[in-house]
């Protein structure tokens, strides 16, 4: 196993007399894709914030790329990359136009044809935000992650909404930034998704992780209880005929 590029330990967040993170720990390794899966109001999204610095944290220590969050935020700030939700652009400015806005905030010089390329988005240069696919939107955001040439990359359950075309072409779009060499960690509540993209998984419930491996390693353990489904599953699901009727390939909405 390499590096951890993130660690955490004992993260504790309250609100008052409601503790919403309970002592939660754990570590990010360099290039992995790692999922943190729970039920709304688990606590996954405010452990995410407070390791993007957007939210402050009660106790604990949090470290990424070797960094100190009490030390250093602001350091933290320019080595991770947050992917946006759609009320974080401005709809009437073109993708070219979006990029150089976040490129002169990160300091960058950044070649947008190149990057809007790594999205399959290089047509879509002049056209404006808002005039955009829910797909396609969800492929820039993801681009704007990459801008500062970040360590790691959130996203935040990036397929939601999407059509199994597009929520597969995003799938590949993630597999291939890891290949890259940038970590990836990612929130969703498509267990299918998570089963596919992630190295390992932390599945957090009530402030706490409950449980925390390999998607096999941890299907194993419970087939290893005695579990059985109650219906058994067959080679192929409804999704599987909707992509090999339609395609796979990238197309318009």
């Amino acid at each position: 196993m390499s590096n951890p590029v993130i660690s955490v330990k004992n993260l504790v967040k309250n609100y008052g007399n409601f503790e919403a993170v309970k002592g939660i720990s754990f570590d990010v390794f360099e290039g992995e894709i790692f999922g943190l899966l729970g039920p709304n109001g688990a606590g996954k999204s405010t452990t995410l914030e407070i390791i993007e610095t957007l939210r402050e944290k009660t106790s604990g220590e949090v470290w990424v790329n070797g960094i100190n969050l009490d030390k250093d935020p602001d350091a933290i700030k320019k080595v991770i990359g947050v992917q946006l939700q759609t009320s974080g652009f401005y709809p009437g400015l073109t993708l070219t136009e979006l990029i150089n806005l976040f490129a002169g905030l990160y300091n960058e010089t950044v070649d947008a044809a190149a990057l809007l390329r790594t999205v399959n988005l290089e047509d879509k240069a002049k056209n404006k935000f808002k005039d955009l696919s829910g797909g396609q939107k969800q492929r820039f955001s993801i681009a704007t992650t990459l801008i500062n040439h970040p360590k790691v990359i959130f996203l935040d359950e990036p397929t939601t909404g999407l059509d199994p075309q597009a929520r597969r072409n995003l799938w590949d779009l993630v597999k291939h930034i890891r290949q890259q060499g940038t970590t990836v960690i990612i929130t969703t509540h498509y267990m299918d998704e998570a089963e596919v993209l992630c190295d390992r998984i932390a599945i957090v419930d009530s402030g706490k992780i409950i449980a925390l491996g390999t998607p096999d390693a941890l299907i194993d353990d419970l087939v290893a209880t005695g579990f059985e489904r109650p219906k058994e599953m067959k080679k192929a699901n409804l999704e599987d005929v909707f992509i090999h009727l339609t395609g796979h390939a990238l197309r318009e909405e």
